[in-house]
């Protein structure tokens, strides 16, 4: 698949096949997700994958924050990716000194190019992925034992799709599209 394809056929997935996703495939997704760029070359994204079915079910179930369409979504999923990433890394100096005012921004900037970076990757092994923000992150970082300097950015539906779904409408170029 192509990039112009991936691009074009990259969908939020929330309805999969009662199928596992075999290990193999979640390690070649990951070794394609960890060229996503970062601040100087940081790298501070790490993905735990959940495939354990329980633990799974569990995180569905009691950190979704009341979010119902969610746990719909992961229980009907094969595994969960937990986006997490090194904190006070982005944005500063070797020496952990900020290098800007607005330093505190690049770590979720990172998060999120890595996380649709990993997004794209599945799709090119036909696994179907839904990001979710609407989680209790500190919940998540605690039931499975992070470590301390890591924050929860998100989590990944993951699964074999039910069907693969068109695009919606989109806006036009000339909408999103403006020159000065």
């Amino acid at each position: 698949m192509n990039a112009k394809d991936c691009l074009l056929q990259r969908r939020s997935v929330r309805r999969f096949l009662p199928q596992p996703i075999d290990r193999q495939t979640i390690r070649d997704i990951v070794e394609l997700a960890r060229f996503a760029p970062s601040w100087k070359n940081s790298q501070i994204v790490h993905y735990t994958v959940i495939d354990d079915k329980e633990l799974k079910d569990r995180i569905g179930q009691d950190y979704v924050r009341g979010f119902t369409f969610n746990t719909k979504t992961i229980l009907r999923s094969a595994a969960l990716a937990v986006i997490s990433y090194e904190s006070g890394r982005s944005g500063r100096n070797d020496d952990g000194t900020k290098q800007s005012e607005d330093a505190d921004k690049w770590e979720m900037f990172d998060a999120g190019v890595a996380t649709q970076t990993f997004c794209l990757a599945a799709r090119t092994f036909e696994v179907g992925t839904c990001i979710m923000g609407v989680v209790d992150e500190e919940g998540i970082h605690q039931l499975l034992h992070l470590p301390e300097t890591q924050k929860v950015a998100c989590i990944i539906a993951m699964g074999y799709p039910e069907e693969w779904k068109s695009a919606p409408p989109r806006h036009s170029c000339d909408e999103l599209l403006s020159f000065r």
